[in-house]
This record gives structure tokens, C-alpha cells and sequence, in this order.
């Protein structure tokens, strides 16, 4: 049962499959903090992989501040409809556009390098890398503006 308790801890903390973690977890002799490394690197090498593949789907995905003088619109795409409409997906993408509503990233290699607003323990770009492995497929940041008053 714990060993249940720390699989869906572990698909939780990392999003990776239930298979993964599991593996992960045997692999690490039941280390949670080695398992999240372990996957984290095997996120980085799917994301690799997957890189060179051509996004044709995507969502527009904008963010205003509340006092509704600062906002951030971004484009980011995928390789299918199908991982586009999911709502993961699209919560990515928003969070993204906070990112540079937040920051004001000159370019989308600035951006990327970022430390992650809402875990700035990891960068921009391995959060991307980990919404990769998640969903299977290329991710690509493609342009974004902010807007102030």
C-alpha cells in the first residue's frame, strides 16, 4: 500500500506515467528524491528526441494582470489537435504567458533560461521539457509580446 502512496506521490510531483514511476522507484531502491532525478533525466532525453519534430496545432493564450495595466499574450505549439485542445495543455500555455507578463523576457531564448515562477528551482525550459515527456509530443514556444501601460 505505501509503495502505492509513493508511486501516485512521485506521478504527481513529476507527471510522468504510473509505469515510470514505478521504475523509477524500483531503479532507485525506493529513493523518492532519486527517482525525480531519474525521470527528470528521462524527460530531457524524450524531449531531445522529440525536438526535431514539426508542431503543426497549438493555442493562442494571453494573461492580464488585475489591476488590468500589464499583459502577456503567447503562441505555442504542438504537433496535434488532439494535445492542443487538452486542458493541460492549455494551462501550460497560460502559465507561460504569466511568465512574461511577470518577467519580460526580450526573447524567447531569454525566456526559456528563466527561472520558473512558480517553481524557480527548475527554468522555463525544464518545465517545457517535462510538459514533453507528459504529453509525448514536441512543444515549441513560438512568439510572445507584452503589453504595460
Amino acid at each position: 500500500m505505501k509503495n502505492l502512496e509513493t508511486i501516485r506521490k512521485l506521478r504527481s510531483f513529476c507527471g510522468a506515467s504510473i509505469a515510470s514511476c514505478k521504475k523509477a522507484l524500483e531503479d532507485s531502491g525506493g529513493d523518492f528524491d532519486a527517482a525525480v532525478r531519474a525521470l527528470r533525466k528521462e524527460g530531457v532525453e524524450i524531449a531531445r528526441r522529440k525536438s526535431s519534430r514539426e508542431t503543426h496545432a497549438g493555442v493562442v493564450d494571453s494573461y492580464v494582470h488585475g489591476d488590468r495595466r500589464l499583459g502577456a499574450i503567447i503562441v505555442v505549439k504542438t504537433e496535434t489537435d488532439f494535445v492542443a485542445r487538452n486542458e493541460e495543455f492549455q494551462s501550460l500555455a497560460h502559465e507561460f504567458a504569466m511568465q512574461v507578463a511577470a518577467t519580460s523576457p526580450k526573447n524567447i531564448e531569454e525566456f526559456l533560461r528563466q527561472p520558473f515562477i512558480k517553481d524557480p528551482q527548475k527554468t522555463v525550459e525544464d518545465h517545457m521539457k517535462e510538459a514533453i515527456s507528459k504529453f509525448g509530443e514536441n512543444i515549441e514556444i513560438i512568439q510572445f509580446m507584452r503589453l504595460e501601460l
